[in-house]
């Protein structure tokens, strides 16, 4: 387990924290694989019902750390980020995310995959895959327009647009504005009342809301195919490129 992922118990919830707030928890393949450890973990364990998403600092995450990203070989599937897609989307036990500052990327993409979401008033998100050249991932191409509508997803995804806490919560992404200082008791409370139903028929009633799995596995494949094709090509690396020189990529 890296020390930039925290695993802390609650009784019968599970917190797994992002703990890299030096550089706003940008994810890195260590912590994709730290977070799937305990994700597996908890599926697997009949002590553990719930799971609490957090994260440490002033930003929930920044997304993908870009200087490592860049490294990627294409292969989706088979990378860190791959197996956190798979796995996030696969788990047995209910998610509870606990949001803060900003959710880039996969940062918005994996509440998606949360069973309730509660944000701080200063939370944004923002999905601008399109804007550095990739390809939305996580299931957000299909998820994302069911949930939400096509038009607001189109804000999201295409145009890059940032929700803040409001749109948030007006769109259906986020349950409920929680104060800052009341955010995480608020959501492990939340876990902890999930975490204390009768575990059988919970699981079913879950999974029986989930009906949508054979898609979005479809979805998922395609996802992939399309993100390994645009991860080396031209566009992502002019974004790239642009990213780090601070300009504005020419496309």
């Amino acid at each position: 387990m890296t020390d930039h992922i925290l695993s802390i118990r609650h009784g019968a919830v599970l917190e797994a924290r992002l703990n890299r707030p030096e550089k706003k928890n940008a994810l890195t393949g260590a912590m994709y694989h730290g977070i799937c450890d305990l994700l597996e973990q908890a599926s697997s364990s009949n002590s553990i019902r719930a799971v609490l998403l957090t994260a440490e600092g002033s930003t929930f995450t920044a997304g993908n750390d870009l200087a490592e990203f860049m490294s990627l070989s294409g292969d989706f599937t088979n990378s860190p980020q791959g197996r956190f897609v798979r796995t996030i989307t696969s788990t047995t036990k209910p998610i509870v995310a606990a949001v803060h500052g900003r959710a880039v990327g996969i940062g918005t993409t994996m509440l998606l995959h949360c069973d309730l979401v509660y944000g701080s008033p200063d939370l944004k998100l923002s999905t601008p895959f399109v804007d550095m050249g990739l390809i939305p991932e996580a299931g957000s191409t299909v998820l994302l327009p069911a949930y939400i509508g096509l038009q607001r997803a189109s804000a999201l995804l295409l145009l890059g647009e940032t929700f803040d806490a409001e749109t948030a919560v007006a769109a259906g992404l986020v349950n409920a504005i929680v104060s800052a200082d009341e955010l995480h008791a608020h959501a492990l409370e939340k876990a902890q009342a999930l975490a204390s139903k009768a575990p059988e028929a919970f699981a079913v009633a879950r999974r029986l809301m989930r009906g949508h799995k054979p898609q979005l596995d479809a979805q998922l494949a395609e996802e992939g195919e399309a993100f390994k094709r645009a991860v080396g090509g031209p566009e992502a690396r002019e974004a790239f490129a642009a990213f780090f020189e601070k300009r504005k990529p020419v496309f």
